[in-house]
């Protein structure tokens, strides 16, 4: 399986992005631009790196992503992309606060901990819809692992699009959530300019 093997803050920094968005609460050292202005192209390019790398995405599942954005029938192709990714079972795991980042909530849907409307799901990828139920298996519950990550996660706020609770580790996808609800620091117009190509 192909993996990013950058060292995360080196890549937060090459795409001017705060690590905060990642789950990681260090302070990047930003490095002042030296007056390189990027073009055009260049700047669509960093957009949509910065989106890959936030979600963890590689380069073909991102074009499904845009190629499956692209048809439906609401709303524009940007948002619709950004809704998709965000409603990845790895990034609904991490909105929950069940994971310190994206990258170990995808771990531990990896590891079979996670249970979707009641039976088993090990995809991170897994596409969820409004009234899915995420619960972490019971035999896991009590695991030192969640009592840790609740302790570091427990005052992080869960978007309003979720519910969760954090005593029976379950949450529940509310509603598909809008543009406007997803906090993430990406120019979705620029990446569909890029791919319009």
């Amino acid at each position: 399986m192909a993996r990013d093997m950058t060292p995360v803050l080196k890549r937060c920094r090459s795409l001017d992005l705060d690590p905060v968005y990642l789950g990681i609460d260090k302070k990047s050292k930003r490095n002042a631009r030296t007056g390189k202005k990027l073009s055009e192209y260049g700047s669509q390019l960093r957009e949509k790196q910065k989106a890959k790398f936030i979600y963890g995405v590689l380069e073909k599942p991102f074009r499904n992503y845009f190629a499956r954005a692209q048809k439906l029938k609401y709303g524009t192709t940007g948002d619709n992309l950004m809704i998709l990714l965000e409603l990845r079972l790895d990034n609904v795991m991490f909105r929950l606060g069940f994971a310190r980042t994206r990258k170990e909530a995808r771990q531990i849907v990896d590891h079979k901990h996670v249970l979707v409307n009641g039976k088993p799901v090990n995809i991170p990828s897994y596409q969820l819809k409004a009234g899915d139920v995420i619960e972490i298996k019971e035999k896991f519950k009590g695991a030192q692992r969640y009592k840790d990550i609740l302790e570091v996660t427990g005052a992080r706020l869960v978007p309003a699009w979720l519910e969760a609770n954090q005593e029976t580790l379950s949450g529940t996808v509310k509603e598909i959530p809008t543009r406007a609800e997803i906090d993430v620091p990406v120019n979705d117009v620029l990446i569909v300019e890029l791919y319009s190509k």
